[in-house]
């Protein structure tokens, strides 16, 4: 399974247009809760794309590699994902 590129693109799109936002409020000197609320926002939907993007990188990548019974492709797709849940976990 491929990650649904349209989806992924349309909701960068909306959190590049969110951080926009942000710039404005800040260059505005707006209130910093309401900035703050703003940056929350974009990491939860940034977040929600990374998963949308890893779900499909388990689904088909390593799907596939576990499928072909290629150890050493196994063993670095297991790799990689292993990296990213350190990197998730700090």
């Amino acid at each position: 399974m491929m990650a649904d590129h349209e989806r992924i693109t349309r909701l960068l799109k909306t959190a590049r247009g969110q951080i926009d936002g942000i710039l404005r409020m800040v260059e505005d000197d707006r209130y910093c809760i309401d900035i703050s609320t703003q940056l929350m926002a974009t990491e939860s939907l940034l977040a929600r794309i990374n998963a949308d993007v890893l779900k499909a990188h388990v689904e088909g990548c390593v799907r596939t590699a576990m499928e072909t019974g290629d150890e050493v492709e196994q063993d670095a797709k297991l790799a990689e994902i292993e990296m990213v849940i350190e990197k998730l976990a700090k």
